[in-house]
């Protein structure tokens, strides 16, 4: 589970349009350490990178806490099935945020990597953090997540699910086929 920065103009004019008013607000990211006026896009997928939930959210109205809670309290569909271990980055730390995923409407077993003013030292492989960061890359540079042009709401979503649908539609095709590498879109990036 991660969630990533979807901008919607880059100039103050773009910003002020009531096209995505409500839906889009500003954001900081700070992997990029930068300012950013658009959505923020919560991922939940799988090791393979099927994506099986997901929810987009004003960053100036959510948080990533806030937008995890509601993606798995509100949309029953995207709750993953009690005892699944989720892997996240920092973002989602702190104790109540981990009582919520482990709770007994939930049940689930947060991974994440230690904050630095935690005392306690916790495991977390590089890897798996590698393979949460490669299926956003994928989303964003071969299927052109930011580069998505939507400027109304509809547009907005439509845009995001068809990227989304794309990266499941081959992910699926490749395990048809036999393919060595599921998550591959090279034999379709034409």
């Amino acid at each position: 589970m991660d969630a990533t920065p979807i901008p919607c103009g880059h100039s103050v004019i773009t910003a002020r349009r009531p096209g995505l008013s409500g839906w889009a607000g500003y954001g900081y990211c700070p992997s990029h350490s930068r300012w950013y006026w658009g959505a923020k896009l919560l991922l939940l997928v799988t090791c393979g990178g099927t994506v099986t939930g997901f929810c987009l959210a004003n960053p100036e109205l959510a948080g990533e806490r806030d937008q995890a809670r509601q993606m798995l309290r509100d949309q029953p569909a995207n709750r993953p099935a009690p005892g699944t271990a989720i892997v996240t980055d920092k973002g989602l730390s702190g104790e109540d945020t981990e009582e919520f995923f482990a709770g007994p409407d939930l049940g689930l077993a947060l991974i994440r990597p230690a904050r630095k003013d935690e005392k306690q030292p916790r495991y977390f492989p590089n890897w798996l953090r590698q393979r949460v960061e490669a299926i956003i890359w994928t989303l964003k540079n071969q299927l052109g997540l930011e580069r998505h042009g939507g400027r109304v709401p509809a547009g907005l979503w439509a845009r995001v699910v068809q990227r989304l649908l794309a990266l499941n539609a081959a992910i699926w095709h490749n395990w048809q086929i036999g393919a060595p590498v599921k998550r591959s879109l090279i034999a379709y990036d034409h």
